[in-house]
């Protein structure tokens, strides 16, 4: 449920900021407290070690530069452009299936919520920045996107998806996952979920999207079927 988790994603980010104030030192402010740390084997504001550990809570998140696209232009943005904020990084499967896009859309729409604790919110999966573009193009009726407020990363290589031990290999996509790191780029949270929602899918053969509850539209999970749920959302 998209709306619990960015309720949830808010409390644990306003907890962490009250902890985050509340333990600083006498005498140091919260911008020297906030200033990037030597990690790894460079002075970059994320760990970029050559050697592999997996991302954990409490360890520095895989650093990452890639393109993106954000406000409708490509741009190439990397985590050290986070620093000071906090960020929310969550892993979608592919672009252009049948659930993906609720979540995406759920999370673009209550991105104030997010700005508001001082978070940034960024999507990642293996489709090239060009794929992300035709689908914010698409009508939302259609299984498009549509505008975006949020920043809509490229994984084109797969490589930050295996950093943070989301990729599944054989067939080349990311698991959902999701990552919370606080303004010195720790993770203070991450979870990974397998792909099929459980048991509605097990028993029904449908998909649910974002804010699904038992008694609303479920998507059938084929190109032409699946327009039957998103014009009735997006009307």
């Amino acid at each position: 449920n998209a709306a619990a988790m960015t309720a949830a994603v808010g409390r644990l980010l306003r907890a962490s900021v009250a902890r985050h104030v509340s333990a600083l030192p006498w005498g140091i402010s919260a911008t020297a407290a906030l200033r990037p740390a030597v990690c790894g084997r460079t002075s970059k504001f994320f760990s970029t070690s050559s050697s592999y550990h997996a991302p954990a809570v409490t360890q520095h998140a895989p650093y990452f530069k890639d393109t993106a696209l954000v406000n409708g232009e490509f741009k190439d943005p990397s985590l050290d452009d986070f620093k000071g904020k906090y960020l929310v990084l969550f892993f979608y499967p592919l672009d252009f299936t049948f659930v993906c896009p609720t979540e995406i859309i759920a999370f673009s729409d209550k991105v104030n919520k997010f700005h508001d604790v001082n978070c940034e919110v960024v999507a990642i999966s293996v489709d090239s920045h060009f794929s992300h573009l035709v689908w914010i193009n698409t009508p939302r009726k259609n299984g498009g996107l549509g505008h975006m407020n949020i920043t809509l990363l490229s994984d084109l290589t797969k490589q930050i998806s295996r950093d943070c031990s989301v990729l599944l290999e054989g067939p080349g996509l990311a698991l959902r996952g999701l990552f919370i790191t606080d303004p010195n780029g720790i993770i203070k949270h991450l979870s990974v979920n397998d792909l099929p929602a459980f048991q509605y899918v097990e028993t029904h053969g449908e998909v649910c999207p974002a804010n699904w509850t038992p008694d609303s539209p479920t998507i059938k999970p084929s190109p032409a079927a699946s327009k039957e749920y998103f014009q009735k959302v997006n009307q």
